[in-house]
């Protein structure tokens, strides 16, 4: 299932973060839209609870890229109990911070790559 359950609710939120990206995520998905890397991902996309940032249902991987929220303990133990749950769907997460995103655009694309090349 490509929504692995997700409520109805979930749907309009992703919606409404596609509306207001972060400048990471506007820059990861020049990259990663179109099939530019030979899968097609999907951006806000409902995953059983929660809204992943970026969504190949293809390869089971999901893509967040995290800004400076992430740095709070509370918010990093959310994290790994989120990224949790996902893996016991079956999906893997990969994670990487907004400066990698702008300052090393390469090398996540490449990371991404890394988890296509196997299952192609």
């Amino acid at each position: 299932m490509m929504h692995e359950g997700a409520k109805p609710i979930l749907f309009q939120r992703a919606q409404d973060l596609r509306k207001r990206e972060t400048e990471a995520e506007k820059v990861l998905w020049e990259k990663l839209s179109n099939k530019q890397l030979g899968v097609k991902f999907r951006r806000q996309h409902p995953l059983y609870r929660f809204v992943v940032d970026f969504y190949c249902h293809e390869l089971r991987l999901v893509v967040e890229v995290d800004g400076s929220v992430h740095d709070s303990s509370e918010q990093t133990e959310y994290d790994e109990f989120r990224t949790m749950l996902i893996n016991q769907l079956d999906i893997k997460v990969i994670r990487f911070r907004n400066d990698e995103v702008f300052n090393e655009l390469d090398k996540v694309l490449e990371i991404i790559r890394q988890h296509i090349l196997p299952r192609s």
